[in-house]
């Protein structure tokens, strides 16, 4: 799904920007698969290649990856740059539910 419908698919959205070249989103990786899991059916998450997608990260704004970004009916509520503890982002998505 493209970034600007998938910002505007649900009530609350997580969207990840990423590289498969960059060490800290490879160590984020099964973090973000283990929350994603324990999201499905709640919210949504999208991860997007900044290499494949990088126009959907411009329009972002993304400019150090990784970066998480809560959408709530389409608008950035939330940000964060770099690595998170799987908790703390769990808990932050679940914040706007």
């Amino acid at each position: 799904m493209n970034f600007q419908d998938a910002i505007k698919s649900d009530r609350v959205v997580l969207v990840e920007f990423y590289a498969s070249w960059c060490p800290h989103c490879q160590r984020m990786m099964p973090i973000v698969d283990e929350v994603k899991e324990l999201l499905e059916g709640r919210v949504p998450v999208y991860q997007y290649d900044i290499d494949t997608h990088n126009r959907s990260s411009e329009i972002a704004g993304v400019k150090s990856i990784p970066t998480f970004l809560i959408y709530v009916d389409g608008t950035e509520a939330w940000r964060h740059t770099g690595e998170i503890d799987g908790e703390m982002l769990l808990s932050k998505v679940e914040s706007f539910i």
